[in-house]
């Protein structure tokens, strides 16, 4: 599909779509994130690096590379803000550990069958409101357990928003890794890198699909230098994250 521009805000095979206003039941979102820090704690040992980076406070979009479903599981873990806006697939929507999830954050539901302009307004709104979006660029996990390729919408939104953008990786939440460790009771390990917040303009009229597709890229290439080698997928050889890595500007010692 390449209406104008549609595809601009399309996250993968998702689009947004979501319920209600914006308002977190903070009592509700306490105890869902506290049982998920204590299956987290059960199943898993997770190392954070880079904390230095995360900002405490004011309005950012983590873009972070997505390997499995507990990649969801690990930023809650992780982050200690209550102010977040989080997609998650429809399909999860009745799920009981996801559904509850997505309900105690009001999450925005996505939507893999049509297009919803309406929902679009509401979550630029959310973002005119503050807080910090969560959301993966590649759109949906990732079968070869690599990076793929990143679809538009997260520059999409950065450009609209004014928000930074924040560069994480994720390695060790790959599904089939985490469900042979459970099958042998045994934790995974996994790790997490957060990397320098950064900005990217996007113009309006002329060029702006090639400003989306090289901020897209820039995404992706900064989430690719944070991660080892064995994980970045078709950025491996891109031009700009040999840049990064040459001049070490992602942000992780």
């Amino acid at each position: 599909m390449a209406s104008l521009y549609i595809p601009a805000v399309k996250m993968g095979m998702y689009y947004f779509s979501c319920e209600g206003g914006g308002k977190i039941d903070f009592m509700k979102y306490r105890t869902v994130r506290s049982i998920v820090r204590f299956m987290m704690d059960l199943i898993a040992r997770v190392e954070i690096h880079g904390l230095e980076n995360i900002p405490q406070t004011g309005n950012f979009i983590l873009a972070a590379n997505h390997l499995g479903r507990l990649d969801t599981g690990v930023l809650l873990y992780a982050f200690d803000r209550e102010d977040i806006i989080l997609p998650i697939a429809e399909k999860y929507k009745s799920h009981p550990i996801y559904g509850m999830l997505g309900r105690s954050v009001n999450a925005i539901w996505l939507n893999r069958f049509e297009a919803d302009y309406s929902a679009l307004r509401e979550i630029l709104k959310r973002m005119e409101q503050g807080g910090m979006m969560v959301i993966a660029p590649e759109g949906t996990r990732s079968k070869s357990e690599a990076l793929q390729e990143g679809k538009p919408g997260v520059a999409f939104l950065a450009g609209r928003s004014g928000y930074p953008i924040l560069p994480v990786a994720l390695a060790g939440t790959e599904d089939r890794a985490v469900l042979n460790n459970l099958l042998h009771f045994r934790r995974s390990y996994i790790t997490g890198w957060a990397g320098r917040p950064f900005r990217v303009e996007i113009p309006k009229g002329r060029g702006r699909e090639l400003a989306l597709r090289a901020a897209t890229d820039e995404i992706m290439s900064r989430i690719a230098a944070l991660l080892p080698e064995k994980y970045r997928g078709v950025y491996a050889d891109h031009p700009r994250l040999r840049e990064l890595l040459k001049n070490d500007e992602a942000g992780i010692s």
